[in-house]
């Protein structure tokens, strides 16, 4: 059980992590304030395979109208994607992302509306660009040096994806020994250094909770592993950058009320000081949000 005593331990053994600021930037020309007010990502799922129904537009007509309603809801960015990381999801080849992707882009951007795209495949990132997106949400960790030269061309933002392989769809067993959040420091500071070496300057970092490692699929070690990390999130702000987050589902616990999943993990998420909260739930997470800022 989660307790008072184990939140005191952890702040006292972290304090000065507690209070370092992180970089704050525009993203498409809107200034986003890190350290005083934290973001919210929605979330368009261009894949029928996507499991969160709610999320799923098979059209770009739909995608579109859902962007819309969840920027009137209070997201400040869209991120969209064409392939699911569901490891059984059908895999979607860079013309057929294209297809999808593109005029969604283009029809965001021509309404004012910030995007983001997650991908990991280069000629997806180029196309999606050119097209107009804000951010790359990069689920893998291959081809850097060429992906981080487009971002910067581009003067976008990119997030940081912890993978343990090549991308989020080439994923074994996670490596659950020693401190988790030690190996994302070593692995973030060494992809920090090689983007802002390609010119990157707008980086946010995700631990990359969301994704299906074979070995977190007992539902108790991996819901444990993730409030682990959501509370110990602050500690990477140390890097400099602010954090990024995708708020898990916990189905096996919530059963039918799996709606409330992503509410009660971004409490979590912002006791540890994360910056932008991923979700498809952003009215839910918005009223979270603004009800813990009155405390």
């Amino acid at each position: 059980m989660l307790r008072l005593e184990d939140l005191a331990e952890l702040l006292a053994k972290n304090r000065e992590a507690a209070s370092a600021p992180v970089k704050e930037f525009s993203i498409g020309g809107k200034p986003f304030a890190f350290n005083s007010r934290p973001a919210i990502m929605g979330v368009v799922n261009l894949s029928p395979d996507s499991w969160y129904r709610e999320s799923v537009c098979l059209t770009a007509e739909a995608a579109v109208r859902r962007a819309r309603v969840l920027t009137a809801q209070g997201a400040d960015v869209v991120d969209v994607g064409a392939e699911s990381t569901l490891a059984h999801a059908a895999r979607v080849g860079e013309p057929a992302q294209n297809s999808q992707l593109l005029p969604v882009i283009q029809e965001l951007r021509a309404a004012h509306i910030l995007v983001s795209v997650e991908t990991y495949r280069a000629a997806v990132t180029r196309a999606c660009l050119e097209a107009g997106a804000n951010v790359l949400n990069l689920t893998g960790t291959e081809g850097g040096d060429e992906l981080f030269r487009m971002v910067a061309a581009h003067e976008a933002a990119v997030i940081l994806c912890y993978v343990q392989g090549k991308n989020v769809r080439d994923v074994g067993d996670f490596d659950l020994s020693g401190d988790p959040m030690e190996h994302m420091r070593e692995h973030f500071s060494r992809r920090i250094e090689v983007a802002q070496r390609h010119g990157v300057e707008k980086i946010l970092l995700d631990p990359g909770l969301g994704f299906y490692y074979r070995n977190l699929q007992d539902s108790a070690v991996r819901v444990r592993h993730q409030m682990k990390v959501f509370l110990n999130t602050f500690r990477l702000r140390t890097l400099g950058f602010p954090i990024c987050h995708a708020l898990p589902h916990a189905f096996e616990f919530f059963r039918d009320e799996v709606r409330c999943a992503e509410p009660f993990f971004a409490v979590l998420a912002a006791l540890g000081k994360t910056d932008l909260f991923r979700t498809h739930e952003v009215p839910r997470i918005k009223a979270v949000l603004e009800t813990m800022k009155v405390f």
